[in-house]
């Protein structure tokens, strides 16, 4: 198994044009995560080299690679102001690109978290897989990823075809989480300039294609990794998650202003943990309010795309890495998830090849 010091070594060989000097003694290479064969790590240099140094990380990626046990390499090049106080202004951020082969990419988005974001994010894909679409999942969380434990991914990521990651597939969908590289205690501490490459890697260094939609779990808030996504990416579309109460809204309603000033469509907004129902005796109860959601969508003329309902066997089946929409399919629980997926498809227009297993009232 290959272990840092490995890592390290072989990238001592490597020597940066700029300074004469190794990449490792400069102090460029950041934020080295080893978990078992697979390697990630961030090469920061200065930001007015910006592209050019790509052959410099393609050289080390290409070293760490050539080492005994190593299934997979991630490098992603960095840009930090504090290196070149004297470098000039960044110039303004490229026009979004796609994805090679996927058709459509969709954000699910929060202003806070602890409203169960990804929980709706992996039901919705694997909804809009169960109605006949070729769909990914993008774990862009880089901080706090979900998508492991969500699907009970333990496994790591291959590598294909010009040292591009395979994505794990699992419940008919492809799924891409920087979770599956690292252990789940550890902590990323990562500024925002190394979460960018990375994201940016995860998007266009994976084997996605092809994909009818590929959704993206976006980290809450309206920070680093939501620009990126935002600016970076031609995302059809947001679909904004938030439960019932006003503090909560509040937050959503920024995440909608932050989309809608970066020029992505608001999807809709989604009201999580509507209504508390009783597992003994049926009787619902409004633990976090009712209705804001519904109503903030009214308020600033966006859709309003269904409530989920607080049921204990969806935090259930979540924890255990088996979401409802895929073992659980014709439950009265998955109806609002397949719901949701049914109108995030009539959106986008998406081509539609099978009928869900559920009747949609």
């Amino acid at each position: 198994m290959v272990a840092r010091e490995d890592v390290l070594k072989a990238l001592e060989r490597i020597v940066d044009p700029a300074s004469g000097r190794n990449v490792v003694e400069s102090g460029m290479v950041e934020g080295l995560v080893v978990k078992g064969g697979n390697v990630g790590f961030a090469l920061e240099v200065a930001p007015s080299r910006g592209r050019d140094a790509e052959p410099l990380r393609k050289r080390c990626e290409d070293a760490v690679a050539a080492l005994p046990g190593v299934l997979s390499v991630t490098a992603v090049l960095t840009a930090h102001q504090g290196k070149a106080p004297d470098a000039p202004r960044a110039a303004p951020a490229p026009a979004p690109s796609g994805i090679a082969g996927v058709e459509s990419i969709v954000a699910v988005a929060s202003g806070k978290g602890g409203v169960g974001k990804s929980t709706v994010a992996v039901n919705l894909a694997i909804g809009l897989a169960r109605l006949g679409l070729k769909v990914g999942l993008l774990d862009a969380d880089i901080y706090g990823p979900s998508v492991p434990r969500l699907l009970a991914i333990r496994e790591k990521p291959g590598q294909g075809a010009d040292h591009k990651l395979i994505p794990i597939e699992k419940f008919g969908i492809k799924t891409m989480s920087i979770g599956f590289l690292v252990e789940e205690e550890t902590p990323m501490i990562w500024r925002g300039p190394m979460v960018q490459s990375a994201l940016t890697q995860m998007m266009n260094d994976v084997l996605w294609s092809p994909l009818d939609v590929l959704v993206v779990d976006m980290p809450p808030g309206t920070g680093d990794a939501q620009l990126t996504m935002a600016q970076r990416v031609p995302l059809k579309g947001a679909v904004i998650v938030s439960t019932p109460q006003d503090l909560a809204l509040i937050d959503a309603r920024k995440a909608i202003a932050m989309f809608e000033k970066t020029k992505v469509p608001i999807l809709g907004i989604v009201e999580n943990m509507s209504t508390y129902v009783c597992p003994n005796c049926g009787h619902e109860s409004h633990i976090f309010g009712h209705g804001g959601a519904r109503r903030t969508a009214k308020a600033m003329g966006a859709a309003f795309l269904g409530e989920i309902p607080l049921v204990g066997s969806i935090r259930e089946m979540s924890d255990a890495g088996t979401p409802v929409t895929a073992v659980a399919p014709d439950s009265a629980e998955a109806k609002a998830y397949f719901t949701l997926a049914q109108e995030v498809a009539r959106t986008l227009k998406a081509p539609l090849r099978a009928a869900p297993r559920i009747v949609l009232e």
